[in-house]
């Protein structure tokens, strides 16, 4: 049985056409279903739908063979029992600062909020600023307006969101993309299993 661990939304369903070039196809719709553990068109190939954050942890202990996750996910896990072979290209983003539009430029002594607590603290010090990092899970625009932070660091797509309440993007600290995982014990015992699909996602990825 090979086991894949995906998140639900944007990075699903970017990865789903490399999936299909793969001939993965999951017979159960995440959109539709409540399952969490997705059959395909291979008896012996399942997807698992869970958190973003929880894939690398699913990985890493074997729960699953394979994940796609967010380069800003893995970063923040910060382990070195996964095998990272691909970057997909897929659900493209970036980490950022934001703060108020009205805000002056950062300096001194500052409170951040974000979910992103070990990235934004290596970011901060390798700046040589004093950063209290507050981690919350979501409504992170909110923090600068309420007062519980001065700027936040937080994924940026459009940008949109921010707008709405009043911040902009300020400093880049990395472009996201999302790649594969593999744990490292599966690749040894389920290679012929594993390094075909990850050569047919090559493929794809330099056709397009």
């Amino acid at each position: 049985m090979l086991t894949i661990a995906v998140s639900k939304g944007r990075i699903y369903d970017d990865a789903l056409p490399l999936l299909a070039e793969a001939n993965i196809i999951p017979i159960d719709d995440p959109k539709t279903s409540r399952k969490l553990i997705l059959r395909t068109n291979h008896d012996d190939v399942k997807l698992v739908i869970i958190r973003a954050t929880d894939v690398p942890t699913f990985v890493e202990y074997g729960a699953a063979d394979l994940g796609i996750a967010g380069k800003d996910v893995l970063i923040e896990h910060q382990s070195d029992n996964l095998y990272e072979p691909l970057d997909l290209k897929i659900a493209c983003c970036k980490l950022m600062t934001a703060a108020p539009t009205d805000a002056p430029e950062i300096s001194g002594r500052i409170r951040v909020a974000t979910k992103y607590v070990k990235t934004a603290e290596r970011y901060f010090a390798g700046k040589g600023i004093q950063a209290e990092i507050i981690k919350l899970y979501g409504a992170m625009e909110l923090a600068p307006i309420v007062g519980l932070a001065d700027c936040i660091v937080d994924v940026v797509d459009t940008g949109n969101t921010l707008r709405a309440n009043g911040l902009e993007p300020r400093e880049l600290i990395m472009n996201i993309s999302s790649r594969l995982v593999v744990n490292k014990a599966s690749m040894k015992m389920k290679h012929q299993l594993i390094q075909p699909l990850i050569d047919q996602f090559e493929k794809t990825l330099a056709q397009r």
